[in-house]
């Protein structure tokens, strides 16, 4: 992960901002480096996103089960 992110991903962390947190772990997921990394930063993104509500919540579970890291029900 590349360390501005790193650094804002900290940053949001410290302020507890959720929304900030959703876009960062996409952003991460998006620059990760294998599947399982990806799969871990999507998954913190769905949940701060089911946590708040927002509709990014559907989204991102899509892509995870997409890639086979959620079920489908």
């Amino acid at each position: 992960m590349p360390e501005d992110l790193d650094t804002r991903l900290l940053a949001a962390h410290a302020a507890d901002d959720r929304a900030a947190l959703i876009g960062l772990y996409g952003e991460a997921a998006g620059t990760a480096k294998s599947p399982v990394a990806r799969n871990f930063y999507l998954t913190h993104a769905y949940v701060y996103a089911l946590e708040a509500g927002v509709p990014e919540a559907d989204i991102l579970r899509r892509r995870l089960v997409d890639y086979g890291a959620e079920p489908l029900d």
